[in-house]
């Protein structure tokens, strides 16, 4: 059919039209004709199917019916025609929505606007309102070219986006609308991993807390592990979470495995790096067997978490170096000694390496760390940012594969899913181009792949999801995006996004703060959401300083600078 023959076409339907009576001058103003629907549904023809795809469709609008409707109440039916927006078609009792993509003008016919689409989904037709019930995802049949389109009413997404009997949580309201809200289907967002995105400053702190309140609120018996980089969400999780720091972690050294042990106590590279990474393996495996535990275990392994003494360790290297029959010169061995005596004796280093973390504490450990049980405080605050930074990586290296290890090892018993949130996530899985592989990175690329065989789930949190290792970001079954100012960063999200989201990517540059777009596993459709308002106890310490106030203030620098000197020497002790 030709495009400019539109207007004809919808002329010479109007008698097989009487759903709608002239669709296209309907207002919800007028009084609906005897037989047809209430005027609080009545129907806003647009304009035409004209070209229909697998996935999606090209579909033409009528710009002057558009014009016309930018002024209606119903901020739905206002917003009909835009990019982001959703449009419905009728194909026999159903109705099938679908998301708009991209617009142009029509070369010729300045009147009519040519749009891609992706289709969403389709929903049943209620008979008397003519209303959208029982919405899915996915599309049975297709509508035919020269079909008629329609706008979607606030009351259709109500329906489409209503949450079911399923666990769920709500974080915001949909846009454009005033009261629909926007949930988040738990067990299918934790099932298959989520990622939230957002450049500096888009709220993504705020967002991160409001989501693990709501989880926390429904499941107060639950298993988070959070790592916190800058200690921003000890001040928000305070009432309803247990928080660590370098003060009281107690991390074990012991609880490392062979390929962490190398990335703390090996610092040569080259084949001076296998060498000594060879020396420390044969060095580790006798300090292990040294403990009574190890009597029990039939083949000892040098990964196996049985604790040793670093004594034991260093005089096991120095025995060794002093053997007349070993292969290589007395460099390698020193290099080993020197490292750990040196852990030992920093003071920085004594949340890992203190003497006092010898015992068998295992148990203790990872019941504190994972919730276990959780006594209504189901999440754990990892604090990060006192750690060293040449070993930070490792230690979230360690709780990580701790999460994994424990998964694999209780599968026969009562199952406790866990939850590991990483912030700043492109720190520690970056992909090959940011840098080297690291035992951190390994096992997160693991639990993306496979955690969801074993019970654990990953959140990733990131302002750079292009700086992510390959692969990492399409194992996320949801995406929580907000703005994203970088090119490369929203080229690589575009990539992500499943096919019926790409409506929505052109909007990521243009939105506002603590608003983000959801798609994926954890919504029934792709939407956008203007974010709940969290209390100020609830929210992360990540506020911007604002220059203009603070730079009007003075008075108390001399005390400020002794109490800052004296912390800094100490290193936060």
């Amino acid at each position: 059919m030709d495009i400019l023959a539109h207007r004809d076409f919808s002329n010479s339907q109007s008698g097989q039209q009487d759903q709608a009576a002239d669709l296209s001058t309907v207002t919800p103003d007028a009084a609906p004709p005897t037989g047809h629907v209430s005027t609080n549904t009545a129907l806003h023809h647009i304009g035409f199917v004209m070209e229909i795809a697998g996935s999606g469709s090209q579909v033409t609008l009528d710009a002057g019916i558009l014009s016309s409707l930018v002024s209606h109440k119903d901020p739905s039916i206002a917003m009909a025609g835009q990019v982001g927006s959703q449009i419905k078609i009728r194909v026999g009792s159903t109705w099938l929505l679908a998301s708009i993509r991209t617009q142009k003008l029509h070369e010729t016919d300045h009147n009519v606007i040519v749009t891609q689409v992706d289709f969403l989904g389709e929903g049943d037709e209620e008979k008397l309102t003519g209303k959208i019930y029982n919405f899915r995802r996915g599309v049975t049949r297709y509508p035919v070219p020269g079909s008629e389109v329609y706008a979607v009413s606030s009351l259709d997404l109500k329906q489409v986006y209503a949450a079911d009997a399923r666990a769920h949580v709500e974080i915001g309201t949909v846009f454009p609308t005033k009261d629909i809200r926007g949930a988040l289907y738990v067990d299918a967002m934790l099932g298959k991993h989520f990622a939230l995105l957002g450049s500096t400053g888009t709220g993504k702190s705020t967002c991160a807390a409001l989501i693990l309140h709501k989880i926390c609120d429904i499941a107060p018996e639950g298993h988070i592990v959070m790592i916190d980089p800058h200690g921003e969400y000890s001040a928000a999780f305070k009432d309803n979470g247990a928080l660590f720091d370098v003060n009281n972690l107690a991390m074990p050294y012991w609880m490392m495995n062979f390929a962490e042990h190398c990335e703390i106590f090996v610092t040569s590279s080259g084949d001076d790096r296998q060498m000594d990474s060879d020396i420390l393996a044969r060095c580790l495996l006798q300090a292990r067997s040294k403990n009574r535990i190890a009597e029990t275990i039939g083949k000892l392994t040098v990964d196996a978490p049985i604790p040793y003494l670093l004594s034991d360790l260093t005089n096991i290297i120095q025995n060794e170096m002093g053997r007349l029959d070993k292969a290589s010169s007395s460099a390698p061995f020193m290099r080993l000694k020197n490292k750990i005596d040196e852990l030992k004796a920093d003071p920085r280093y004594n949340f890992m390496f203190s003497g006092m973390l010898v015992g068998d504490t295992m148990a203790d450990f990872v019941g504190k760390i994972f919730r276990l049980p959780s006594h209504r405080k189901p999440i754990s605050i990892i604090d990060v940012s006192g750690v060293p930074s040449d070993i930070t990586s490792t230690v979230v290296a360690v709780l990580s594969r701790l999460v994994f290890d424990y998964a694999i090892w209780s599968r026969n018993e009562a199952q406790r899913p866990i939850l590991l949130v990483c912030e700043e996530a492109h720190r520690y899985i970056p992909s090959e181009r940011v840098a080297k592989d690291s035992a951190v990175r390994s096992i997160l690329e693991r639990i993306a792949k496979e955690g969801r065989k074993y019970g654990v789930s990953l959140g990733l949190i990131t302002q750079r999801p292009s700086d992510l290792a390959e692969g990492v970001l399409s194992q996320c079954g949801t995406i929580i995006s907000m703005r994203l100012n970088n090119d490369r960063d929203q080229a690589f999200v575009r990539a992500a996004m499943p096919e019926g989201a790409r409506g929505f990517l052109d909007s990521i540059p243009a939105l506002r703060n603590r608003e983000c777009i959801v798609c994926g596993e954890g919504v029934s459709i792709p939407i956008r959401v203007a974010l709940d308002n969290l209390e100020e106890e609830k929210r992360p310490a990540s506020d911007d300083p604002l220059f203009s106030v603070l730079w009007q203030e003075t008075g108390g620098e001399t005390e400020i600078l002794e109490r800052v000197v004296r912390r800094w020497r100490a290193q936060g002790r």
